[in-house]
């Protein structure tokens, strides 16, 4: 694969010719997610609110969402739920708090059940709000304490003399008496209106009207990640993992894709480029044994990193090329002559382009004109793992036909050693590649060259190593 941005037709590609491999990875994931599911037993979690009234700031909330979830808080509800089994520490996990906005302490727990998640959001509700009280109430300073008594009992006693001062003042109806009743009845209210302000700031107050916003609900349904949630995100993330794989193995792979760099690696010219038509999807394994069987289950005995074939330009055009390019090999070889056409072990396309290329120097109508005719082709097929060429007899050179983007450099170099070792020249390089083929016009009547082709290519390859 080249350096390019990857686009949505790669992606589309490994799809549509791994769809099957795809699909069983997609499986398996399904299946770890529904065994992990089995590890973790279903959730469910509910919540509850506390209302805090008054003015409280945002670090206070912050302490009460803390004491919310505190050991003595959860330690008292573990002891009044009595759960077999189940201590503090083990509900401390299961218990949240935090500070909402309005003075708001929403407190949720879960459980392996909604009844126990409800009445252990219940539970942690009353146990905070009984403990929050207990903190608020409690001061540790007696005459702290005693000081707003104190204030209140002022209050009452000065209430009761300004009445006095009322009564005793000049019953008549002067503009004095009624100014100095005015003035304590004043006094009167400033007094009942601090000694008001001065309850609602009482912290005591404060505790004393925490209110429950209602009990937990039940839960209707799991808390997530649920079993369905792990089944999907297991097949989801098998299918991505195969598809990075199959982008990252393309993106490493070292095979040659462009027509120089194959040259390069075979130390030779290019003769130029051939077509052949596509072959559709393969009905059963190529090959025998279970691991054949097992690729072809797979999808993977067919390669997707190919590009799509494109349109063919038509029999004639397919054979202008076969006919250029042994009218390139026959300008290159100083008198006529046999030549081994040497194909990779497992190139397909290669090994039919071979043998359409030995239809048509066989189909030369003038071997004997001026133009000397084509030379004679036979068909070898060499293994990269350990490439061997028939030594020079009757054939001198060598014609590498192969299809791009299926062999490394090192292969390559491989088969072109070989051919020196067995004192062929390699005289040039056929680059074969795959079109898409027109419906034929008349049914059961296959284009002339096709017969040939795999019959000259099968019977050719007599001297196959």
């Amino acid at each position: 694969m080249s350096e390019d941005a990857i686009r949505l037709v790669t992606i589309g590609r490994i799809i549509r010719r791994r769809w099957r491999l795809l699909t069983i990875l997609a499986v398996v994931g399904a299946l770890v997610g529904y065994g992990t599911s089995l590890l973790f037993p279903p959730r469910y979690t509910t919540s509850a609110s506390v209302l805090l009234p008054g003015a409280w700031e945002e670090r206070e909330l912050l302490t009460q969402a803390e004491i919310a979830t505190s050991s003595v808080v959860v330690d008292r509800a573990a002891a009044t739920l009595g759960w077999t089994g189940v201590s503090g520490s083990e509900l401390r996990d299961r218990v949240s708090a935090k500070a909402a906005d309005g003075n708001i302490i929403k407190i949720s727990g879960t459980a392996d059940t909604p009844e126990r998640a409800q009445q252990l959001t219940d539970q942690m509700v009353q146990q905070f709000v009984t403990f929050a009280a207990r903190i608020l109430g409690d001061n540790t300073d007696p005459e702290a304490a005693a000081r707003p008594e104190a204030l209140r009992q002022m209050v009452v006693q000065t209430s009761r003399r300004i009445t006095e001062l009322a009564d005793a003042a000049d019953p008549g109806q002067t503009v004095e008496g009624v100014q100095a009743r005015t003035e304590l009845e004043k006094l009167r209210t400033a007094l009942q209106e601090a000694m008001k302000k001065l309850d609602e700031a009482d912290p005591a107050t404060n505790k004393a009207n925490m209110v429950v916003m209602g009990p937990a609900a039940r839960p209707t349904g799991e808390a997530p990640p649920t079993r369905m949630q792990l089944i999907v995100a297991g097949a989801l993330l098998f299918f991505l993992f195969a598809v990075i794989g199959h982008l990252a193995a393309a993106r490493a792979s070292r095979r040659l894709r462009t027509e120089p760099e194959i040259a390069a690696a075979l130390g030779s010219v290019l003769l130029g480029t051939v077509d052949v038509p596509g072959e559709g999807p393969a009905r059963g394994p190529r090959g025998r044994g279970p691991r054949a069987w097992i690729r072809w289950l797979l999808g993977v005995d067919t390669r997707w990193d190919l590009p799509t074939p494109q349109p063919s330009g038509g029999e004639v055009g397919r054979q202008s090329r076969y006919r250029q390019v042994c009218a390139r090999l026959r300008d290159r070889l100083p008198a006529p002559r046999r030549l081994l056409v040497v194909v990779p072990d497992g190139d397909e396309i290669a090994r039919r382009a071979a043998g359409q290329l030995v239809a048509e120097a066989d189909s030369d109508p003038s071997p004997t004109s001026s133009s000397r005719g084509y030379p004679m082709l036979r068909v070898v097929e060499v293994s990269v793992s350990r490439p061997l060429v028939p030594d020079r007899g009757t054939e001198s050179g060598a014609l590498v036909v192969l299809s791009a983007g299926s062999w490394t450099a090192g292969e390559l170099a491989g088969i072109a050693e070989a051919c020196a070792d067995g004192r062929h020249e390699v005289v040039g390089i056929v680059v074969a590649g795959t079109v898409r083929a027109r419906p034929t016009r008349t049914a059961g009547r296959p284009p002339h060259h096709a017969t040939p082709a795999f019959a000259v290519g099968d019977d050719a390859r007599g001297g196959s190593v």
